[in-house]
């Protein structure tokens, strides 16, 4: 199964100014989760933001912060608690007044229901707590859950490669940033293809 643009959000985990400096690898992990938002924002694609108890450990580096449509300060570890489902699932909107008593011919067309956007892709901070917490949630409500696993960190190796072993036995998908961004241009006639891969460059 590839990845599909129309289908898919981006969830930014932690990516937060007190918390990169100690990550293993940090300056291209975050180099590959700006690679992803870009790429996303230029394919319409939503990009999401959490951040971990802000006060303490800081906002998100702010290029990234910047190209996220809403960013979520969480207390929890998986952001799910904090309302992070709520925000990826579109809102139903209730039928109001009395409009199928009306006539026909004076009936409101019904809106069009939202984009069901349930392909999540996830990258962030640390693998083994905040984001393998919001990763299996996100199983639980449902979603197809894909970790970045190349814009992912730990302070250890050990624990960020306990992660992905634990999330692939979880079911999620494990690919990196540049599968991501090749599966949502499909093909090199692609109208973004020529930028796409200026990011990727």
């Amino acid at each position: 199964m590839l990845i599909d643009a129309v289908e898919s959000q981006v969830v930014c985990v932690d990516y937060q100014l007190k918390l990169m400096p100690v990550m293993r690898d940090h300056a291209q992990v975050q180099a590959n989760a700006l690679l992803l938002a870009r790429a996303a924002r230029l394919l319409d694609v939503p990009v999401w933001g959490t951040e971990q108890n802000p006060s303490r450990l800081g906002p998100n580096f702010p290029e990234l912060k910047a190209l996220c449509n809403h960013t979520l300060s969480k207390m929890h570890f998986g952001a799910v608690a904090d309302g992070l489902a709520d925000r990826l699932r579109p809102p139903v909107k209730p039928t109001s007044g009395n409009a199928r008593s009306l006539p026909k011919h004076l009936q409101k067309a019904p809106a069009p229901a939202p984009t069901e956007r349930n392909t999540i892709l996830l990258a962030g901070c640390e693998a083994h707590v905040c984001l393998l917490q919001t990763a299996l949630q996100l199983v639980e409500h449902e979603f197809d859950v894909w970790v970045v696993t190349d814009a992912c960190s730990s302070r250890t190796e050990r624990n960020r490669d306990a992660a992905f072993d634990r999330l692939a036995g979880a079911g999620v998908e494990l690919v990196t940033t540049e599968m991501v961004v090749f599966e949502w241009l499909q093909t090199c006639e692609h109208p973004a293809f020529r930028e796409a891969l200026s990011l990727v460059k």
